[in-house]
Protein backbone atom coordinates (compact mmCIF):
# COMPACT_ATOMS: atom_id res chain seq x y z
CA UNK A 1 0.00 0.00 0.00
CA UNK A 2 1.72 3.26 -1.30
CA UNK A 3 2.24 6.04 1.90
CA UNK A 4 -0.36 8.56 2.49
CA UNK A 5 1.45 12.06 3.01
CA UNK A 6 -0.78 14.16 2.26
CA UNK A 7 -3.95 13.31 3.35
CA UNK A 8 -4.08 14.51 6.64
CA UNK A 9 -2.86 18.22 5.19
CA UNK A 10 -5.90 18.19 2.82
CA UNK A 11 -8.25 16.73 5.33
CA UNK A 12 -6.34 20.27 8.06
CA UNK A 13 -7.16 22.76 4.80
CA UNK A 14 -10.89 21.48 3.96
CA UNK A 15 -11.57 22.06 7.66
CA UNK A 16 -9.89 25.55 8.18
CA UNK A 17 -12.54 26.77 4.54
CA UNK A 18 -15.25 25.35 6.21
CA UNK A 19 -14.46 26.79 9.61
CA UNK A 20 -14.24 30.50 7.46
CA UNK A 21 -17.91 29.64 6.13
CA UNK A 22 -18.66 29.32 9.53
CA UNK A 23 -16.81 32.26 11.58
CA UNK A 24 -18.63 34.02 8.32
CA UNK A 25 -22.05 33.74 9.42
CA UNK A 26 -21.55 35.20 12.86
CA UNK A 27 -20.25 38.44 11.04
CA UNK A 28 -23.23 38.88 8.94
CA UNK A 29 -26.01 41.40 9.22
CA UNK A 30 -29.03 40.64 9.45
CA UNK A 31 -30.43 43.78 7.61
CA UNK A 32 -27.80 43.82 4.91
CA UNK A 33 -28.75 40.40 3.56
CA UNK A 34 -32.34 41.68 4.11
CA UNK A 35 -31.95 44.74 1.96
CA UNK A 36 -29.81 43.36 -0.54
CA UNK A 37 -32.49 40.21 -1.39
CA UNK A 38 -35.35 42.93 -1.83
CA UNK A 39 -32.58 45.31 -3.63
CA UNK A 40 -32.42 41.90 -6.19
CA UNK A 41 -35.86 40.41 -6.10
CA UNK A 42 -36.96 43.89 -7.23
CA UNK A 43 -34.46 44.67 -9.74
CA UNK A 44 -35.75 45.95 -12.73
CA UNK A 45 -33.20 45.36 -15.10
CA UNK A 46 -30.25 42.99 -14.90
CA UNK A 47 -28.12 41.59 -12.18
CA UNK A 48 -24.08 42.36 -12.95
CA UNK A 49 -21.48 40.33 -11.31
CA UNK A 50 -18.43 41.74 -10.64
CA UNK A 51 -14.76 40.87 -9.65
CA UNK A 52 -10.69 40.43 -10.62
CA UNK A 53 -8.77 37.21 -9.97
CA UNK A 54 -9.81 34.88 -8.39
CA UNK A 55 -12.78 37.25 -7.21
CA UNK A 56 -13.65 37.55 -10.88
CA UNK A 57 -13.79 33.40 -11.35
CA UNK A 58 -16.00 33.11 -8.72
CA UNK A 59 -18.04 36.20 -9.85
CA UNK A 60 -18.66 34.36 -12.66
CA UNK A 61 -20.05 31.12 -11.50
CA UNK A 62 -22.36 33.04 -9.22
CA UNK A 63 -23.82 34.60 -12.21
CA UNK A 64 -23.88 31.16 -13.89
CA UNK A 65 -26.22 30.01 -10.85
CA UNK A 66 -28.53 32.99 -10.45
CA UNK A 67 -29.09 32.76 -14.62
CA UNK A 68 -30.02 29.06 -13.93
CA UNK A 69 -32.21 29.96 -11.16
CA UNK A 70 -34.75 32.58 -12.67
CA UNK A 71 -32.53 35.70 -11.57
CA UNK A 72 -31.05 37.19 -14.83
CA UNK A 73 -27.24 38.12 -14.67
CA UNK A 74 -24.15 38.49 -16.41
CA UNK A 75 -20.65 38.72 -15.73
CA UNK A 76 -18.45 42.19 -16.69
CA UNK A 77 -14.46 42.76 -15.80
CA UNK A 78 -14.45 46.00 -14.45
CA UNK A 79 -11.05 46.54 -17.04
CA UNK A 80 -13.21 45.68 -19.85
CA UNK A 81 -16.03 47.91 -18.14
CA UNK A 82 -13.90 50.82 -18.54
CA UNK A 83 -13.24 50.03 -22.18
CA UNK A 84 -16.81 49.86 -23.32
CA UNK A 85 -18.38 47.11 -21.61
CA UNK A 86 -19.75 49.55 -19.38
CA UNK A 87 -22.67 49.79 -21.71
CA UNK A 88 -24.06 46.80 -20.79
CA UNK A 89 -24.91 48.40 -17.35
CA UNK A 90 -27.92 51.04 -17.60
CA UNK A 91 -29.93 52.29 -14.72
CA UNK A 92 -32.02 49.82 -13.04
CA UNK A 93 -29.42 47.59 -12.79
CA UNK A 94 -27.72 45.89 -9.91
CA UNK A 95 -24.39 45.25 -9.61
CA UNK A 96 -22.98 42.72 -7.39
CA UNK A 97 -19.07 43.38 -6.93
CA UNK A 98 -16.86 40.83 -5.28
CA UNK A 99 -13.57 42.14 -4.07
CA UNK A 100 -11.37 40.72 -0.68
CA UNK A 101 -9.49 44.55 -0.04
CA UNK A 102 -12.37 46.55 -1.72
CA UNK A 103 -9.47 48.96 -2.98
CA UNK A 104 -9.30 47.51 -6.75
CA UNK A 105 -8.47 50.62 -8.75
CA UNK A 106 -10.70 49.16 -11.42
CA UNK A 107 -13.47 48.88 -9.18
CA UNK A 108 -13.08 52.34 -8.06
CA UNK A 109 -12.61 53.55 -11.34
CA UNK A 110 -16.13 52.30 -12.43
CA UNK A 111 -17.64 54.15 -9.48
CA UNK A 112 -18.01 57.28 -11.10
CA UNK A 113 -20.17 55.53 -13.87
CA UNK A 114 -22.03 53.73 -11.99
CA UNK A 115 -23.28 56.17 -9.63
CA UNK A 116 -24.22 59.03 -12.67
CA UNK A 117 -26.60 55.30 -14.17
CA UNK A 118 -28.48 55.12 -10.89
CA UNK A 119 -26.98 51.39 -10.03
CA UNK A 120 -27.48 49.81 -7.30
CA UNK A 121 -23.85 48.16 -5.57
CA UNK A 122 -23.78 45.15 -3.68
CA UNK A 123 -20.67 44.70 -2.39
CA UNK A 124 -19.59 41.32 -0.74
CA UNK A 125 -16.32 41.73 0.56
CA UNK A 126 -13.72 41.82 2.77
CA UNK A 127 -13.39 44.99 4.08
CA UNK A 128 -15.80 46.80 5.24
CA UNK A 129 -13.35 50.05 6.01
CA UNK A 130 -12.54 50.06 2.24
CA UNK A 131 -13.08 52.58 -0.32
CA UNK A 132 -16.01 50.33 -2.55
CA UNK A 133 -17.74 49.26 0.94
CA UNK A 134 -18.30 53.23 1.67
CA UNK A 135 -19.54 53.60 -1.93
CA UNK A 136 -21.75 50.49 -1.83
CA UNK A 137 -25.44 50.79 -1.28
CA UNK A 138 -25.20 47.19 0.79
CA UNK A 139 -22.04 45.70 1.88
CA UNK A 140 -21.92 42.09 2.86
CA UNK A 141 -18.71 40.90 5.29
CA UNK A 142 -17.14 38.12 3.53
CA UNK A 143 -13.73 38.82 5.51
CA UNK A 144 -11.66 35.89 6.83
CA UNK A 145 -9.30 35.95 9.19
CA UNK A 146 -6.68 33.72 7.44
CA UNK A 147 -6.36 31.71 4.37
CA UNK A 148 -5.83 28.81 3.93
CA UNK A 149 -3.11 28.77 2.06
CA UNK A 150 0.31 27.78 4.23
CA UNK A 151 1.27 31.69 3.20
CA UNK A 152 -1.89 33.48 3.62
CA UNK A 153 -0.93 35.14 0.18
CA UNK A 154 -3.36 32.58 -2.18
CA UNK A 155 -7.19 33.42 -2.25
CA UNK A 156 -8.75 30.40 -0.79
CA UNK A 157 -10.34 30.41 2.02
CA UNK A 158 -11.86 34.30 0.72
CA UNK A 159 -12.87 32.78 -2.23
CA UNK A 160 -14.99 30.10 -0.60
CA UNK A 161 -16.60 32.37 1.76
CA UNK A 162 -17.64 34.73 -1.30
CA UNK A 163 -18.58 31.67 -3.40
CA UNK A 164 -20.39 30.80 0.12
CA UNK A 165 -22.39 34.04 0.26
CA UNK A 166 -23.47 34.55 -3.48
CA UNK A 167 -24.78 30.68 -3.45
CA UNK A 168 -26.82 31.50 -0.76
CA UNK A 169 -27.93 34.79 -2.19
CA UNK A 170 -28.74 32.75 -5.62
CA UNK A 171 -31.30 29.88 -3.55
CA UNK A 172 -32.97 32.40 -1.72
CA UNK A 173 -33.80 34.70 -4.58
CA UNK A 174 -35.05 31.46 -6.33
CA UNK A 175 -37.18 30.74 -3.30
CA UNK A 176 -38.23 33.93 -3.31
CA UNK A 177 -39.39 33.94 -6.72
CA UNK A 178 -41.07 30.80 -5.93
CA UNK A 179 -39.01 29.23 -8.46
CA UNK A 180 -39.97 25.61 -9.16
CA UNK A 181 -37.94 22.17 -10.37
CA UNK A 182 -40.21 22.50 -13.25
CA UNK A 183 -38.76 26.23 -13.72
CA UNK A 184 -35.18 24.90 -13.60
CA UNK A 185 -35.34 22.08 -15.55
CA UNK A 186 -36.70 24.58 -18.96
CA UNK A 187 -33.69 26.27 -18.44
CA UNK A 188 -31.63 22.80 -18.45
CA UNK A 189 -33.42 20.92 -20.97
CA UNK A 190 -30.28 19.04 -22.29
CA UNK A 191 -28.80 17.77 -18.73
CA UNK A 192 -30.47 14.25 -17.08
CA UNK A 193 -32.43 16.67 -14.49
CA UNK A 194 -34.49 19.04 -17.41
CA UNK A 195 -35.54 15.89 -19.16
CA UNK A 196 -36.83 13.81 -16.38
CA UNK A 197 -38.70 16.81 -15.81
CA UNK A 198 -39.78 18.01 -19.02
CA UNK A 199 -39.90 14.72 -21.20
CA UNK A 200 -42.94 13.17 -21.94
CA UNK A 201 -44.03 9.70 -23.42
CA UNK A 202 -45.18 11.48 -26.48
CA UNK A 203 -41.70 12.61 -26.95
CA UNK A 204 -40.64 9.14 -27.03
CA UNK A 205 -43.36 6.37 -28.17
CA UNK A 206 -43.93 4.95 -31.69
CA UNK A 207 -47.33 5.23 -33.07
CA UNK A 208 -49.19 4.24 -36.20
CA UNK A 209 -52.46 1.86 -36.04
CA UNK A 210 -51.19 -0.51 -38.45
CA UNK A 211 -47.64 -1.91 -37.20
CA UNK A 212 -48.51 -1.90 -33.66
CA UNK A 213 -52.41 -2.88 -32.95
CA UNK A 214 -53.79 -6.34 -33.37
CA UNK A 215 -57.35 -7.70 -32.95
CA UNK A 216 -58.02 -10.10 -30.20
CA UNK A 217 -59.11 -13.08 -32.81
CA UNK A 218 -56.16 -12.57 -34.77
CA UNK A 219 -53.95 -15.99 -34.80
CA UNK A 220 -50.54 -16.41 -33.97
CA UNK A 221 -49.28 -16.09 -37.58
CA UNK A 222 -50.91 -12.86 -37.79
CA UNK A 223 -49.94 -11.80 -34.14
CA UNK A 224 -46.03 -12.65 -35.85
CA UNK A 225 -47.00 -10.72 -38.70
CA UNK A 226 -47.68 -7.82 -36.79
CA UNK A 227 -44.74 -7.85 -34.30
CA UNK A 228 -42.39 -7.88 -37.09
CA UNK A 229 -43.95 -5.12 -39.04
CA UNK A 230 -43.93 -2.68 -36.04
CA UNK A 231 -40.37 -3.90 -35.24
CA UNK A 232 -40.66 -2.89 -31.48
CA UNK A 233 -40.64 -6.51 -29.96
CA UNK A 234 -44.76 -6.21 -28.96
CA UNK A 235 -48.26 -5.76 -30.49
CA UNK A 236 -51.42 -3.73 -29.04
CA UNK A 237 -54.99 -5.98 -28.43
CA UNK A 238 -57.61 -4.19 -29.53
CA UNK A 239 -61.22 -4.28 -29.93
CA UNK A 240 -63.58 -2.81 -32.07
CA UNK A 241 -63.62 0.40 -31.19
CA UNK A 242 -60.02 0.50 -30.59
CA UNK A 243 -59.85 0.57 -26.88
CA UNK A 244 -56.87 -1.31 -25.39
CA UNK A 245 -57.52 -4.84 -24.12
CA UNK A 246 -54.07 -6.17 -24.49
CA UNK A 247 -50.26 -6.74 -25.34
CA UNK A 248 -48.72 -8.96 -26.85
CA UNK A 249 -44.59 -9.57 -26.78
CA UNK A 250 -42.30 -11.87 -28.33
CA UNK A 251 -41.70 -12.92 -24.89
CA UNK A 252 -45.35 -14.11 -25.16
CA UNK A 253 -44.66 -15.90 -28.00
CA UNK A 254 -41.58 -17.54 -27.28
CA UNK A 255 -42.75 -18.83 -24.10
CA UNK A 256 -46.51 -20.07 -25.74
CA UNK A 257 -44.37 -22.12 -27.89
CA UNK A 258 -42.41 -23.53 -24.95
CA UNK A 259 -45.27 -24.78 -23.27
CA UNK A 260 -48.18 -25.95 -26.07
CA UNK A 261 -47.61 -29.00 -28.70
CA UNK A 262 -46.75 -27.94 -32.17
CA UNK A 263 -50.13 -29.02 -33.33
CA UNK A 264 -51.69 -26.97 -30.66
CA UNK A 265 -50.27 -23.52 -31.68
CA UNK A 266 -52.03 -23.08 -34.90
CA UNK A 267 -55.03 -22.96 -32.80
CA UNK A 268 -53.62 -19.99 -30.82
CA UNK A 269 -54.91 -16.63 -30.87
CA UNK A 270 -54.45 -12.78 -29.44
CA UNK A 271 -56.92 -13.57 -26.68
CA UNK A 272 -55.37 -17.05 -25.62
CA UNK A 273 -51.59 -15.28 -25.54
CA UNK A 274 -52.19 -11.68 -24.46
CA UNK A 275 -51.61 -9.93 -21.11
CA UNK A 276 -54.81 -8.72 -20.12
CA UNK A 277 -55.34 -5.33 -18.46
CA UNK A 278 -51.42 -4.16 -19.06
CA UNK A 279 -49.84 -1.74 -17.55
CA UNK A 280 -50.12 1.59 -19.75
CA UNK A 281 -49.11 4.91 -20.07
CA UNK A 282 -50.66 8.18 -21.11
CA UNK A 283 -48.99 10.68 -23.67
CA UNK A 284 -48.87 13.62 -21.17
CA UNK A 285 -47.08 11.01 -18.56
CA UNK A 286 -43.32 12.11 -17.93
CA UNK A 287 -41.00 9.78 -19.56
CA UNK A 288 -39.19 9.18 -15.87
CA UNK A 289 -42.55 8.28 -14.56
CA UNK A 290 -43.24 5.62 -16.98
CA UNK A 291 -39.38 4.69 -17.32
CA UNK A 292 -39.87 3.95 -13.43
CA UNK A 293 -43.42 2.16 -14.06
CA UNK A 294 -41.44 -0.43 -16.03
CA UNK A 295 -38.73 -0.60 -13.81
CA UNK A 296 -40.36 -0.12 -9.92
CA UNK A 297 -42.21 -3.69 -10.10
CA UNK A 298 -41.28 -7.23 -8.97
CA UNK A 299 -40.91 -8.09 -12.64
CA UNK A 300 -39.23 -5.98 -14.69
CA UNK A 301 -41.35 -5.12 -18.06
CA UNK A 302 -40.01 -3.37 -21.44
CA UNK A 303 -42.45 -2.01 -22.99
CA UNK A 304 -45.84 -0.28 -22.40
CA UNK A 305 -48.91 0.79 -24.48
CA UNK A 306 -49.85 4.50 -24.77
CA UNK A 307 -53.58 5.21 -24.60
CA UNK A 308 -55.66 8.35 -24.65
CA UNK A 309 -58.13 9.93 -21.90
CA UNK A 310 -60.62 7.01 -23.01
CA UNK A 311 -58.62 3.95 -23.21
CA UNK A 312 -58.30 3.47 -26.47
CA UNK A 313 -54.30 2.67 -28.15
CA UNK A 314 -52.83 5.05 -29.65
CA UNK A 315 -48.61 4.10 -29.77
CA UNK A 316 -46.25 2.33 -27.47
CA UNK A 317 -43.13 3.29 -25.96
CA UNK A 318 -40.34 1.06 -25.26
CA UNK A 319 -37.52 0.59 -22.05
CA UNK A 320 -35.08 1.16 -24.90
CA UNK A 321 -36.59 4.74 -26.08
CA UNK A 322 -35.90 6.09 -22.85
CA UNK A 323 -32.88 4.73 -21.76
CA UNK A 324 -31.45 5.94 -25.34
CA UNK A 325 -33.14 9.34 -24.56
CA UNK A 326 -30.32 9.67 -21.93
CA UNK A 327 -32.64 9.76 -19.05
Amino acid sequence: MAEIKHFSQVIELLRHEASAIERAISRLNPESIEKAIETLVSCDGKVIVSGIGKSGVIAQKIAATMTSTGTAAVYVHPSDAMHGSLGIINKGDVLIALSNSGETDEFLAMLPALKRRAVSIIAIIGNLDSTLARHADVTIDASVDEESCPLNLAPTASTTVALAIGDAIAMTLMQAKGWTAEDFAENHPAGRLGKRLTLRVEDLMHSGANNLTIIATADWFEIISAITKGGLGAVNVIDEEGHLIGLVTDGDLRRAFGKNRAEDIANLNCEALMTKNPTVAKKDLLAYDALRLMEDRPFQISVLPVVDENGKSIGLIRLHDIVKSGL
